[in-house]
């Protein structure tokens, strides 16, 4: 993570050159899009732009010491054109409603893209789960899901993990609504679920698989002249948690070198590769990667200004900004976290010709493997991890290829005004994402 500001939340150094809305964000990347949609209506652009519902609840938790806190949660589902709403919940004293909503609406266009039939949720409590025991995560997870129910449910919101939840989050939410909504198959209600309980192989690693396969396959694309495979390319990875470690191994697979890692305090470089085996056993003895044997120390937001081929952004939310942008020193960007990059570090990389693949299509491996899960559950069956992954690969391939093939064609058929380098692979994966949500709209009719 970024070093931050305490007072304002915001990482250091950006404070009186943006504003840093998750909201706005969203909204302007809507826009922009949506000038290279000629047939949108205006109504349209209405309906997309906001959530579908917006819910806020507020629950008493009983802690381990007998006192009594007051928590806040919230679930959003943005759209459910074309079927349940699909996102994650997650944990963080820093969740809004703002954040939320936008990420709802990020989850409509990632699973448009990659074409699976969902609409865009999401959800989080307030809380510091570093701070609370189990018993005290149990009950908040309880209570929330209590204040949830009548609004999730397998054909309706199906939740799953984000930040600081998991599988064993995932389990409480199941048992909770199955109780609450007893005789029926419920075990789609959520995905991301512990093996035994119906959840899909390969699910833990699937958006760093995700991004390992976005990135492989843009770059065998073309999308930069003289970068066209993994092999030998340096990479430097944000995040070590689930993105961000199973992207590392991925690409260290695919034939990449990783030289730069990061938790959130702190990283570690070697310009010859890191041992991750090494890294690993380090954090799990001291509970961070800083001080790994042979490495440099540097801070996260060293970590994002080191010179290599491939940077993935794997942790929380803007994370490059106009106040670094210029000195990030990398061919490509992907993003393995949600929103990293903000609307003016977005054109200050563009215009420096450092290509960004999106969130929408960089991380969309999680929701993939989410619908896996889900058509799993309800035909109550089991598919074995190579048949998750191959299904995985060639959806992501395909959106790849989706995107790709239509940001040349904006950039071929870009009016005189514009300019077709300023025409970024984010919107084009938003046209294509929102073309196939307004063409569901219109084929279902507005109802009444």
């Amino acid at each position: 993570m970024v070093d931050q500001n305490p007072a304002s939340g915001k990482p250091l150094g950006v404070e009186n050159h943006e504003e840093l809305s998750h909201i706005a964000v969203t909204q302007q990347q809507f826009a922009q899009a949506t000038r290279f949609i000629a047939s949108m209506k205006a109504g349209l652009i209405d309906f997309l732009n906001v959530p579908k519902r917006s819910l806020t609840v507020c629950f008493p938790i009983e802690m381990d010491d007998g006192s009594v806190r007051t928590y806040h949660g919230h679930r959003v589902v943005h759209n459910r054109v074309l079927g349940p709403g699909k996102g994650g919940i997650r944990f963080h004293p820093a969740v809004t409603l703002d954040e939320v909503q936008s990420l709802a609406a990020l989850m409509t266009w990632k699973c448009a893209l990659v074409g699976v039939p969902f609409g865009g949720a999401k959800g989080g409590v307030v809380c510091n789960p570093k701070e609370l025991s189990e018993s005290e995560l149990r009950r908040i997870t309880r209570r929330f899901t209590s204040e949830i129910s009548p609004f999730i449910g397998p054909y309706i919101d199906i939740p799953a993990p984000d930040l600081y939840t998991n599988a064993q989050t995932m389990a409480w939410i199941y048992d909770t609504y199955d109780i609450l909504h007893a005789g029926r198959n419920n075990r789609a209600v959520v995905t991301g679920k512990p093996p035994d309980l119906g959840g899909s192989a390969g699910r833990a690693q699937a958006t760093g698989l995700g991004v390992l396969f976005a990135t492989e396959h843009m770059l065998g694309n073309g999308i930069v002249a003289d970068l066209l495979s993994l092999a030998g390319a340096r990479v430097v990875i944000q995040g070590f948690g689930d993105v961000g470690a199973v992207a590392a191994s991925a690409f260290t697979g695919a034939g990449a070198k990783i030289i730069g890692i990061s938790d959130s305090q702190g990283g570690i470089v070697n310009p010859e590769g890191l041992d991750l085996d090494a890294a690993r056993a380090h954090k799990k003895q001291t509970g961070t990667l800083v001080g790994t044997p042979g490495t440099i120390n540097v801070s996260n937001a060293e970590l994002l200004e080191i010179d290599c081929d491939i940077l993935v952004p794997a942790a929380t939310s803007f994370q490059i900004t106009a106040d670094n942008a210029e000195r990030i020193k990398t061919r490509v960007v992907v993003e393995g976290g949600n929103a990293p990059i903000t609307l003016q570090a977005d054109a200050i990389l563009n215009q420096r010709g450092v290509v960004v693949i999106p969130d929408i299509l960089a991380n969309a491996g999680g929701v993939t493997v989410s619908y896996f899960e889900w058509v799993q559950n309800n035909q109550n069956e089991s598919w074995e991890l190579d048949e998750v992954i191959q299904k995985l690969r060639r959806m992501m391939h395909r959106a790849v290829d989706d995107t790709y093939q239509r940001w040349q064609s904006l950039r071929a058929q870009a009016a005189p005004s514009e300019d077709p380098a300023q025409i970024s692979l984010r919107t084009a994966a938003l046209v294509v994402a929102i073309e196939r949500v307004v063409k569901v709209t219109l084929e279902r009719g507005i109802w009444p």
